[in-house]
């Protein structure tokens, strides 16, 4: 698992990439959430991740359930196909709020 961060616009952004699984989780954890209270709002880039577990996925909440707690926007863009399949096998959309892009 790899990222990336910048900034742009004035939001902080995040870019996940290779496996979100039990691996990785801890790692990404801290990394997302120190992110996360860098700025007011923070955007996860989701286009590199390849897999997702539930791990992974406990990260993903957590990171929005701070979010939230903390009055800061946590933005989940450019959900790769893996991410897509789990939010959709789980009915998450709701829960994160965010529009899915279905690639065809």
């Amino acid at each position: 698992m790899s990222e990336t961060q910048a900034e742009q616009g004035g939001a902080g952004q995040l870019a996940l990439c290779g496996e979100l699984t039990i691996y990785h989780a801890a790692e990404v954890k801290q990394q997302v959430l120190a992110a996360l209270r860098a700025g007011p709002v923070l955007e996860l880039d989701l286009s590199g991740v390849t897999e997702l577990d539930t791990a992974g996925l406990q990260v993903l909440m957590l990171a929005k359930q701070t979010a939230q707690a903390e009055q800061r926007e946590l933005r989940l863009v450019q959900h790769s196909p893996a991410v897509v399949e789990i939010f959709q096998m789980l009915d998450l959309g709701a829960f994160f709020g965010d529009a899915l892009l279905i690639h065809a």
